[in-house]
C-alpha cells in the first residue's frame, strides 16, 4: 500500500453560489501499473468539510485520519465546528513541520462554514492557496483546466458545479492515461454533505459522449 500513489490523479474543487464541489477520478497507480480502479480520493473530514488527495496513499490516509480526529476534538472542546480555514491552517502546520521527511501529497480542502463556502489547495510543505473559483490538481489538470476556464461562472449553482466537475474529469480521463475509471463527486451546501450517486454521475457522462 505504501508504494501505491495517486500520482496520476485528477482532482477538482469548485466554489459555487451556495456551496462547494469536490471531485476526483478513481484510478491509483504503482508506476505504470494500474493498482486500483476504485480508489477513494475524496474524504469527509468534518460534517461540512472534505479533502481530496493526490500523491502517496499512505501519507494521504494518515493526514485524513489526523484531521478527522482533530476536528472532532475541537468540536468537543469548543462546542462548535472548526472553520474550513482553521482545518487548512492546522494541516499546513503539520505539512510544514515535516519538511525534512515530507508527506508526499497535494491536497484540496473545501467546505462550508459560518464564513460561507471555500476551497483551498495545499502543497507538500504547507503552502496554501485560497482558490476563489475553480482548481484542478494532478497529471490531468491541464485538460481539466481547459474545461473549467471555458465553462466556470461566478456564483454558479452547486448542481451546475457537479455537472462541470464531471465534464472536466470526463475530458481529462480521455487524454490522461494515469487518470481513469470512475468518478467520485461530493457537494457540500449549508447544512448538507452529499456524495453524488454513481447513477447521477453516469447520467451526466452519457450526455457528454
Amino acid at each position: 500500500m505504501d508504494n501505491m500513489e495517486y500520482k496520476g490523479t485528477t482532482t477538482i474543487g469548485l466554489v459555487c453560489e451556495n456551496g462547494v464541489v469536490l471531485a476526483s477520478e478513481r484510478r491509483a497507480t504503482m508506476g505504470n501499473f494500474i493498482a486500483s480502479k476504485d480508489a477513494k480520493k475524496v474524504y469527509q473530514v468534518d460534517d461540512l468539510i472534505a479533502m481530496t488527495t493526490a500523491g502517496s496513499v499512505g501519507d494521504a490516509q494518515r493526514l485524513v485520519k489526523w484531521m478527522q480526529v482533530e476536528s472532532k476534538l475541537y468540536k468537543m472542546r469548543r462546542e462548535e465546528p472548526m472553520t474550513v480555514k482553521g482545518i487548512v491552517s492546522m494541516l499546513a502546520n503539520i505539512l510544514s513541520g515535516s519538511r525534512y521527511y515530507p508527506f508526499m501529497v497535494q491536497l484540496l480542502i473545501g467546505g462550508v462554514d459560518k464564513n460561507g463556502p471555500g476551497v483551498y489547495s495545499l502543497d507538500a510543505i504547507g503552502g496554501i492557496i485560497d482558490e476563489k473559483k475553480a482548481v484542478a490538481t494532478g497529471s490531468g489538470s491541464p485538460i481539466a483546466y481547459g474545461v473549467l476556464e471555458d465553462r466556470y461562472v461566478d456564483n454558479m449553482p452547486v448542481d451546475d458545479g457537479v455537472e462541470l466537475a464531471v465534464r472536466a474529469l470526463h475530458n481529462a480521463m480521455k487524454r490522461d492515461s494515469a487518470s481513469g475509471n470512475n468518478i467520485n463527486v461530493v457537494k457540500i451546501t449549508d447544512g448538507r454533505y452529499i456524495e453524488v450517486e454513481d447513477s447521477e454521475i453516469e447520467r451526466i457522462r452519457e450526455t457528454l459522449s
